[in-house]
């Protein structure tokens, strides 16, 4: 079992910037492809971004392209999103996800693990 903390949401103004984080309870952490996925009131949880293991391979939805940017830290067992420019329609609740194989995808049913999500909420 591998349990994902998201942490760092907010409320902030439009075109503010906030920094998520998503730390995993194990170690095998590095393994681990990780996503992040949002899920705004009255609409189906879409994707984010995601990274492989090594962090050489990162993925983006269109809608955040150029503004957010996926990291990880696997000495800290940990996976940032840094959202710059924020958007009304930005907000959301974000929810950070491991993928246990390894495979850098944006489906989210290929994801094994999910955390509690953290609430963005961005006023304009």
């Amino acid at each position: 079992q591998v349990q994902l903390v998201e942490s760092g949401g907010g409320l902030v103004q439009a075109g503010d910037s906030l920094r998520l984080s998503c730390t995993a309870s194990r170690r095998t952490f590095s393994n681990y492809a990780m996503g992040w996925f949002r899920q705004a009131p009255g609409k189906e949880r879409e994707f984010v971004a995601a990274i492989n293991w090594s962090g050489s391979t990162t993925y983006y939805a269109d809608s955040v392209k150029g503004r957010f940017t996926i990291s990880r830290d696997n000495a800290k067992n940990t996976v940032y999103l840094q959202m710059n420019s924020l958007k009304p329609e930005d907000t959301a609740v974000y929810y950070c996800a491991a993928e246990t194989g390894g495979r850098v995808v944006r489906t989210q049913d290929m994801y094994d693990y999910w955390g509690q999500g953290t609430q963005v909420t961005v006023s304009s």
